[in-house]
């Protein structure tokens, strides 16, 4: 398997040089490229008659916020003729728009939505870039690292006004403390309702 994925890998240096890095890791292959060329490396691996590639397996995002380009734009492709699978990654940032591939692979549509959504990756030349997953309204973006837990509005069906109301976040408890002990360790104090256990 290395041998082919070995191959495949020189076959993409070879057409795109130094704008490509790939590595081989896991039996598995990943190309990491830049925004200006991911577009022609996509169009390359679907129609190239050596790659093939023309199942899109998954457009996803990943983010790090303490990255200047904090987000990843992750492609996984499929070869159903070659028997290969590839994955390639995009670094972005906020407002640097990665090029669609609905034009390569129409089913990236609803894929690259929902990376808009939940991480509010922008798609430069997507026919319809707009929310897929949350409401129209939402604000933010939730899978985002600096997104808040309890998010910024909560939802509930209001029994007068007969409709969904939004409202901001109510706590109605404190927050738990944790202590991060093993549970295997146990804790080093007595736990509500364990002290009414008897001692061995």
């Amino acid at each position: 398997m290395n041998d082919k994925l070995t191959a495949l890998s020189n076959q993409v240096s070879a057409q795109f040089g130094n704008d490509v890095q790939p590595t081989i890791a896991h039996d598995e292959l990943s190309v990491a490229t830049s925004v200006g060329v991911v577009h022609r490396l996509l169009r390359f691996l679907r129609e190239d008659p050596s790659c093939q590639f023309s199942v899109l397996i998954d457009v996803c995002g990943a983010d790090y916020p303490e990255r200047e380009k904090r987000f990843d734009v992750v492609y996984h492709l499929l070869s159903m003729h070659k028997n290969q699978r590839i994955r390639v990654k995009v670094q972005t940032d906020e407002t640097t728009p990665v090029p669609s591939a609905v034009d390569v692979w129409p089913a990236a549509n609803w894929f690259e939505r929902e990376a808009f959504d939940l991480y509010g990756i922008q798609f430069s030349d997507h026919p319809d870039l707009r929310r897929i997953l949350t409401d129209y309204g939402f604000s933010g973006h939730p899978l985002r690292k600096d997104f808040p837990l309890t998010g910024y509005v909560e939802v509930r069906y209001d029994d007068d006004q007969k409709r969904v109301v939004y409202e901001p976040v109510k706590l109605t408890q404190e927050f738990r403390k944790f202590d991060y002990l093993s549970p295997w360790e146990g804790a080093k104090y007595i736990l509500p309702g364990d002290e009414k256990a008897k001692k061995p």
